[in-house]
């Protein structure tokens, strides 16, 4: 049984394995993505917090996902040439899961039963939910796909002072 984040791995999107121990001790934002969903430009605001704050601490790590309305069809090559020519995404992704039900990769349920959603829902309801993780690897908060990453600079910074 999980305890915290360090608990799981994934594999990046380049298939390589990438073990979350590996982040201890930093501030983690975790996010669903997708290539072509209305919050698709999230992924600039994304790179500049990684930019701004991942000397300081802060590792931002996207999970694409094809769950809602087919908004990530591609490969995992074709998903990471289109974040990075599109973005300049830098930070680190990986490679495609699904984040709901008996198939969800396991960061993704212990994720949502740590961090409820709106009206006590547990599922992701939509692309760039977003996880904030504390440096202990217990998740802070959970953020709607409306909420920009501008919008929770101020939490990643006390996450980052405690």
């Amino acid at each position: 049984m999980a305890t915290s984040v360090y608990d799981f791995e994934a594999l990046s999107i380049t298939g390589q394995p990438a073990q979350l121990a590996s982040q201890r001790g930093r501030v983690l934002l975790i996010v669903n993505t997708a290539s072509a969903c209305g919050f698709t430009p999230q992924f600039a605001g994304l790179e500049a917090l990684w930019k701004t704050y991942g000397d300081r601490g802060l590792t931002i790590i996207g999970f694409p996902s094809n769950e809602f309305g087919g908004q990530d069809p591609g490969e995992n090559t074709e998903i990471a040439s289109f974040c990075q020519l599109n973005y300049g995404v830098s930070f680190p992704m990986m490679a495609k899961v699904k984040v709901n039900g008996n198939e969800a990769h396991p960061l993704w349920k212990w994720l949502t039963a740590e961090a409820r959603g709106v009206l006590g829902t547990q599922s992701v309801k939509w692309n760039f939910t977003k996880f904030l993780v504390g440096k202990d690897g217990q998740v802070l908060k959970r953020y709607a796909p409306n909420d920009t990453p501008e919008s929770i600079k101020s939490d990643i910074e006390k996450a980052l002072a405690a």
